[in-house]
């Protein structure tokens, strides 16, 4: 646990689909088995899931019960409750697509102008 990063304590369902996704990557075979507790400024127990972005150290609040649903309703997870194989080339993939489509059309105008000096 890097001790320099701002610690956030945020539920699941308030994260954004980019944090979520890193964290599925992180926790592929569920999140249940990696829970931990702590004890808030108030001396409630809490029970989350630790995650460490690169710039935050997320502690992301979920009982065991709720992890195991989120597992359940999650479809990037299969019915054993591991992520999908070609989750992270799809999560990769929608970020690398928009960037070849770029270049794709640059290099075919690039392509084009030769052939319009022959």
């Amino acid at each position: 646990m890097s001790t320099g990063k701002p610690r956030i304590a945020k539920d699941y369902d308030k994260l954004s689909a980019d944090i979520i996704n890193q964290i599925k990557l992180e926790y592929p075979f569920g999140f249940e088995d990696n829970l931990i507790t702590y004890k808030d400024a108030k001396g409630n127990k809490i029970s989350a899931l630790p995650f460490e972005a690169e710039d935050v150290y997320y502690l992301v609040k979920m009982t065991k019960l709720e992890a195991q649903q989120i597992i359940e309703d999650d479809e990037d997870y299969d019915d054993d409750g591991n992520l999908r194989e070609d989750f992270a080339e799809d999560v990769e993939g929608s970020d690398s697509e928009e960037e070849e489509d770029d270049s794709y059309d640059k290099d075919k105008a690039e392509d084009d102008g030769g052939e319009d000096e022959d």
